[in-house]
């Protein structure tokens, strides 16, 4: 499901990103906590230009930096997308490492914290090709920076928030492969 292409605009990637986030995250409620900030319109998309590891950590440094600076009511959470670099899901996972070093090098971690999408996102424990994985699929890498306060309230107000993961999981497995395709967001490589 990839669609990273360096033909594509910001405005191309932010369009997939958001059909992305209202067909699957919120239109199959993997998350019932985005819906909330994505009405209030407090998300921000910043689409990366990056293509090194160095670029990626500034452009990560500056959102981290923005974000914790940010009136929450204006902008709560951040997708850093990044669409010309961490096709790779492997080196995806070791960037993902360094950017946890970034957050607490900034002493952000405890206020701030780095969810992960991918095209090719796999559990640990699941095979590549299993649907559960499409829980964290997205159609570029994506870093999701948090605000741990967000997190708390939303968890606080949604009874049973430990059952999200198996309510995900059941959920996709009834949607299969053909059914995930099937969404409106979904761009073959071969359409890219």
């Amino acid at each position: 499901m990839s669609n990273a292409s360096p033909t594509r605009s910001d405005e191309e990637v932010v369009a997939l990103t958001q059909a992305w986030l209202e067909q699957a995250v919120i239109g199959l409620n993997l998350c019932p906590f985005a819906k909330s900030v994505h009405v209030k319109k407090q998300i921000r998309y910043k689409v990366s230009h990056g293509r090194e590891w160095d670029e990626l950590s500034q452009e990560l440094e500056q959102e981290l930096a923005l974000l914790s600076q940010a009136d929450p009511e204006l902008v709560d959470t951040t997708l850093l997308i990044i669409p010309l670099a961490l096709a790779d899901f492997l080196e995806y996972n070791d960037f993902l490492d360094w950017a946890d070093r970034i957050l607490e090098r900034l002493e952000l971690d405890g206020e701030l914290q780095i969810a992960s999408f991918h095209p090719a996102y796999q559990f640990a424990d699941a095979g590549p090709d299993d649907i559960e994985n499409y829980s964290n699929r997205s159609p570029f890498p994506i870093l999701h920076l948090l605000r741990e306060n967000s997190i708390d309230r939303a968890v606080a107000a949604y009874p049973d928030a430990s059952a999200i993961f198996e309510k995900n999981m059941a959920t996709l497995r009834k949607l299969g492969l053909s059914g995930w395709n099937a969404l409106p967001f979904v761009v073959s490589d071969r359409q890219a």
